[in-house]
């Protein structure tokens, strides 16, 4: 098949070409994103491989319909940003890669935790200037704290697990507990429980008409005073004005986020010699107590690995059968 691969970037093609070794498909690979001024670069190609801030709406869509297109591969578990009752209307194929190394991201969620606990972003810029106080460094044990997963599929359990090995007292909130089989340790309750009950927050749930602004001002108010939220699900999971308000309240103790809900614009780009235009984005990076990671949670060699078999794999099964090894369609969003 001839795909072309939108918002590549050095090690998209390393992992996806160490994939396709033996050349079985052709891969063009883009570094721009896939909107309505890019479409054209697929002329000629059966498939588009897509991330996350690619713009997979209805016109795009119409757009590769058609020069041809019939499948998007998603280089994600998230397909919030396709609009998948276009693309079944039209026809065209959606595959994603429904999993990849939970560790990585779950990883990730805990280094966040302990970043913004015991303030090792700030000392780590103090020891540079020769600064060695202590003052204002202090943090918490996390053994004996309670900390609430909303979402508890393969990330969330993975980093329930973690959690549970700190000692921590650990709470979940999910529309199907238990999915996965028993967690012993890990006890089920109410979102409104976990909220008021828990000293962390995280996210792990994906983005549906259901969960967006799932933490809006209201949420944050139900949060125990001082309590830390961190996001490494999907960026409007979260009402980021919202937290805004928190955070400046004082209500809100402090926030680690790896997503954004207006990331497309900034993420995955250098923009270190521009001034970033998004003013809400501008104003959270001046909170001491906030930590900001760019989407990176996923961006390990074993998850890129997993990454790259399973988008080859959505390939050979529509080249060979007509549909996607892993398909998600418009029944997964009613």
């Amino acid at each position: 098949m001839r795909v072309a691969v939108y918002s590549t970037r050095p090690y998209d093609r390393e992992f996806l070409t160490r994939a396709n070794a033996d050349h079985r498909h052709e891969l063009r690979f883009l570094g721009v994103r896939l909107e309505a001024g890019t479409v054209a670069a697929a002329q000629g190609c059966d498939a588009v491989c897509a991330f996350v801030n690619d713009d997979l709406g209805a016109g795009v869509l119409r757009a590769l319909h058609a020069l041809g297109v019939r499948l998007v591969a998603l280089r994600s578990a998230g397909f919030n940003h396709i609009d998948l009752a276009a693309a079944a209307a039209l026809g065209i194929a959606v595959g994603r890669v429904p999993e990849y190394s939970p560790h990585a991201v779950a990883e990730h969620t805990v280094a966040l935790i302990l970043a913004l606990n015991r303030k090792t972003h700030r000392a780590y810029a103090r020891v540079r200037e020769g600064n060695f106080s202590l003052d204002g460094l202090l943090g918490f044990d996390l053994h004996g704290r309670t900390v609430g997963v909303i979402g508890a599929g393969k990330i969330g359990r993975c980093f329930a697990r973690i959690m549970l090995g700190f000692g921590c007292q650990v709470l979940a909130s999910d529309s199907q507990p238990d999915a996965g089989g028993a967690l012993p340790g890990l006890r089920y309750v109410d979102l409104p429980e976990l909220l008021a009950a828990s000293d962390i927050v995280s996210l792990h749930c994906p983005l549906t008409p259901q969960t967006h602004h799932l933490i809006d001002a209201r949420a944050l108010a139900a949060m125990k005073p001082g309590a830390m939220l961190v996001n490494t699900s999907r960026g409007a999971v979260v009402d980021t004005r919202a937290v805004i308000g928190a955070l400046k309240s004082g209500h809100l103790g402090s926030l680690g986020i790896d997503v954004y809900e207006e990331e497309a614009d900034l993420f995955f780009r250098d923009l270190s010699g521009e001034v970033i235009r998004d003013d809400v984005f501008a104003r959270l990076l001046t909170f001491p107590n906030v930590v900001v990671t760019a989407h990176q949670a996923f961006f390990t060699a074993d998850a890129l690995t997993d990454i790259a078999r399973t988008t080859l794999a959505n390939l050979d099964r529509y080249a060979a059968e007509g549909r996607p090894a892993h398909p998600v369609s418009v029944e997964r969003i009613v």
